[in-house]
C-alpha cells in the first residue's frame, strides 16, 4: 500500500521551493554568467543570445538547489 501524500507534491511543498529559490539566487548566478561566457567563447553566440542563457541558467539552478534542499 502506498501513501498517496507522499507521492503528490502539494501546493506547500511548491511555494516553500519557490521561497527557497530566492536567496538560491545568490549562489546561482556564477554557474549561469559562466556558461553564458563559455558558449559566447566556444560558439561566438551574440551578446541577446547570452543573456538569455544566463537567466535562464541562473533560474533553473536557484530552482534545482532549492528543491534538492527541500526534498532531500
Amino acid at each position: 500500500m502506498k501513501n498517496k501524500e507522499i507521492d503528490k507534491m502539494s501546493m506547500q511543498d511548491l511555494v516553500i521551493v519557490g521561497v527557497m529559490s530566492v536567496p538560491m539566487l545568490m549562489f546561482s548566478v556564477f554557474p549561469g554568467i559562466w556558461l553564458g561566457d563559455y558558449l559566447e567563447r566556444k560558439h561566438q553566440i551574440e551578446e541577446k543570445s547570452k543573456r538569455s542563457v544566463v537567466v535562464v541558467t541562473t533560474i533553473l539552478f536557484a530552482f534545482t538547489l532549492s528543491s534538492l534542499l527541500h526534498f532531500f
